[in-house]
């Protein structure tokens, strides 16, 4: 969203909710060190498109505001940083690391700040006391990736896994209860491999539990993507016991075929996603299920994409995240025989219109039911399984939860009105 007033910061971000996250911690260390007419613009790099539509936005961003003072970070900032320097447009590259420290935006010292990733032994926490125009908090619990999946580059712009330790969150997430938010999204970038590098090794359950026991007044808490074969036993147990959890899981298959799983090296077999499913769905009926699939990998036969396709019936799968591959430089992936563009979007085309169907049914078999709403605009909020919900004649507060009668949907949306 633009802001037109050049007296304040303004934050382009694109890709994952932990840039959504870090964009906040950038906005108040902007806000603090008094910068005028600033442009953040906060980069993705998990495809080519994410990093053309970022210079896109550097570009359109100089043209409105010529005199302003562009600063761009992320992660395409990270993995290489020269190209962002050399775009005219810009006045100053930050690392991953650098645009989380306070001192990059006390002043302009050097055009470049971007420091050597991998090298990170630790991650701070942050605080920010919300998220401008978001009705729910996003929490930072982890940082980076030790895994090497062939096709992803975001492990050398993230730099190794590393957690924030349990004390910080639980004070984080108190700070943004007390601040009204009645929802906390836990996120990072390999969030199931979290405390593995802290004393005693933690793992992701055990901190969830430790979170909902001593913020006793967080109404709604809900987990970023997951690996699911990581899903530890704590983990499992608060799926299936706790109510403020909610039954929203979105997990991270990228396929349907043991071979492409293989080739993508990931630690995942299609059974064990199936599977997993399953075990939830018998333990939590009420779950709902997304997931990321990337359409068209390198070497992906048809009958090869027709097993991710079917993954969506197998699984259960309502929220679809697709992707047409895309070629990332230096990954092993990028080495591999290619699947002929053309065909990748076709494939992509196939599986979205696959989700669009498995979501309309997801949501005509909510009519008729009632479930608690948080409100993200008067009239407009989310159900516990992340369904919009449309409230008829509503004259509520955003950040409100109310109990609603869902009357009936629309292929995009529920339609509801407040409980009697």
């Amino acid at each position: 969203m633009s802001i037109q007033d050049p007296r304040q910061t303004e934050v382009i971000t694109f890709g994952c909710r932990l840039n959504s996250f870090e964009s906040e911690v950038m906005r108040g260390h902007a806000e603090a060190a008094g910068l005028n007419d600033t442009i953040i613009v906060n980069t993705c790099a998990v495809t080519a498109e994410a990093e053309r539509q970022a210079r896109q936005a550097i570009r359109r961003a100089r043209r409105e505001r010529p005199d302003a003072n562009i600063i761009v970070t992320g992660c395409a900032a990270q993995i290489d940083p020269a190209a962002y320097a050399g775009m005219d447009e810009v006045n100053q590259v930050l690392g991953n690391t650098e645009k989380m420290e306070a001192a990059s935006f006390l002043g302009q010292t050097e055009p470049v700040l971007v420091n050597d990733i991998m090298s990170i032994q630790e991650t701070a926490s942050h605080f920010v006391e919300g998220l401008e125009g978001r009705t729910r908090a996003f929490v930072q619990v982890q940082q980076g990736c030790d895994h090497r999946c062939t096709f992803c580059i975001i492990p050398f712009g993230r730099g190794p896994s590393r957690s924030v330790g349990i004390g910080a969150i639980v004070d984080q997430a108190r700070a943004l209860v007390d601040n009204g938010y009645a929802e906390i999204v836990l996120t990072g970038v390999d969030i199931t491999s979290f405390g593995g590098d802290l004393p005693g090794k933690p793992t992701l359950g055990e901190m969830m539990r430790r979170l909902l026991q001593s913020v006793p007044d967080l109404q709604r808490l809900r987990i970023s993507s997951i690996d699911a074969v990581e899903v530890d036993d704590d983990l499992f147990d608060l799926i299936a016991n706790e109510p403020r959890l909610m039954p929203h899981l979105h997990l991270s298959l990228q396929a349907g075929d043991d071979m492409i799983l293989k080739r993508m090296k990931r630690r995942h077999t299609r059974s064990d996603a199936v599977e997993f499913c399953a075990r939830v769905r018998a333990v939590r009926p009420d779950v709902v299920f997304g997931a990321d699939l990337i359409a068209g990998f390198p070497t992906e036969t048809d009958e090869m994409f027709e097993n991710t396709l079917a993954l969506v019936e197998d699984c259960g799968l309502t929220y679809l995240h697709v992707f047409p591959y895309s070629e990332r430089g230096d990954t092993p992936a990028a080495k591999m025989p290619p699947v002929d563009k053309a065909v990748r979007k076709s494939r992509a085309a196939k599986l979205r219109a696959k989700g669009e169907a498995a979501l309309e049914k997801y949501l005509a078999d909510q009519v008729g039911r009632s479930d608690a709403v948080l409100m993200e605009t008067p009239t407009r909020g989310r159900t516990r399984g992340f369904a919009s919900v449309e409230i008829e004649d509503s004259n509520l507060t955003a950040g409100d939860i109310v109990f609603v009668d869902l009357i009936n949907c629309t292929p995009e949306k529920l339609n509801g009105r407040i409980a009697a």
